[in-house]
């Protein structure tokens, strides 16, 4: 009977305990949600989050409020993510570049994102585009190549900030042509953007999304993009393959995570929010707009695309010698 007892109280103890994770779970959520953006406003994660802020404020009960923490290339927001309470009501605007390259390029790191950081759903994804400002006499990359090696050290490539996918676009064309060219970082895309289209930097393998109004407005000329086919919204443009880089390839793709430790019921609700987003018509359509294809999936399908982001950037890395301390 002792025994019994015992097996009794133990049961209710737990019972206890469990109660009120499952009651917060459920209540799940019962004020705001930040959503953290680790670039400046108008670059194309801010773009994304914005978006898909909206849609989730619609169907979750809780206004998604973005809140922009540029700085570090990005690791100055994820970091605050990573550093914050496990409880579903910070979420971080995960580039693919902070899982790839982040590790590999900063020497001196305080988190792990890989590890201090929960995926939750993929969101959407683009390849680059290679622009440069209306002065640079280039009307094709075979001409800029020609140009940079005529000049050496002459020109400058911006980038949204050390160890972004724009930052190593252009660290995979410089060391795989052997060119000559200054790499200049900026706090996100908009303000490389508006450098580069007053002429204080020269190149830029910019974002679709955040390159595409100006390209069309005639204040950047775009050379090509550099996925594995021609943009949807550029199709005129050839890629960098076709441009006579047969191993050239970089693509970004855009995710929703939360602190290591989040529990897995928040996790599950937040992913089953994103894929509501991803399928709105108003999401579905600006996004196309802008170039972004829409993706979706589980939270393991997003934990693999980091390892995929791994193997195919750390050798880049490594092999460029590029470091940030």
């Amino acid at each position: 009977m002792k025994t019994f007892a015992r097996l009794a109280l133990a049961a209710t103890f737990t019972a206890a305990l469990i109660a009120p994770a499952s009651a917060q779970a459920q209540a799940y959520p019962n004020k705001p949600i930040r959503l953290v953006v680790p670039y400046a406003a108008g670059g194309a994660t801010d773009i994304i989050a914005r978006a898909a802020a909206a849609e989730i404020s619609k169907t979750i009960g809780q206004p998604v409020t973005v809140d922009n923490r540029p700085g570090a290339g990005g690791n100055v927001g994820s970091e605050m993510v990573a550093r914050s309470a496990p409880d579903g009501y910070t979420m971080l605007m995960s580039p693919s570049s902070l899982h790839g390259i982040t590790p590999f390029l900063y020497s001196k790191l305080n988190y792990d994102p890989n590890k201090d950081l929960a995926p939750v759903i993929l969101l959407g994804s683009f390849s680059n585009v290679l622009v440069v400002n209306q002065d640079v006499k280039a009307n094709s990359v075979a001409e800029l190549i020609a140009l940079i090696r005529a000049q050496p050290g002459k020109l400058s490539y911006a980038s949204s900030g050390n160890g972004t996918t724009i930052h190593m676009s252009g660290e995979m064309f410089k060391h795989m042509l052997n060119l000559d060219i200054t790499h200049v970082p900026y706090k996100g895309s908009a303000p490389a953007i508006t450098d580069l289209i007053g002429g204080q930097v020269h190149l830029m393998f910019d974002n679709i999304p955040s390159a595409i109004t100006h390209i069309r407005a005639g204040r950047l000329r775009a050379l090509a993009t550099t996925g594995p086919k021609r943009a949807a919204n550029l199709p005129d443009l050839p890629t960098m393959i076709e441009a006579g880089l047969p191993n050239y390839e970089s693509v970004a793709w855009f995710g929703l995570s939360m602190p290591a430790g989040t529990p897995k019921e928040i996790i599950d609700r937040m992913n089953a929010e994103g894929q509501k987003a991803v399928r709105a018509p108003d999401f579905v359509k600006r996004m196309n707009e802008l170039g972004y294809e829409i993706m979706g999936g589980t939270p393991e399908q997003m934990a693999a695309a980091i390892q995929s982001e791994v193997r195919r950037w750390g050798p880049v890395v490594k092999a460029s010698g590029a470091k940030v301390d």
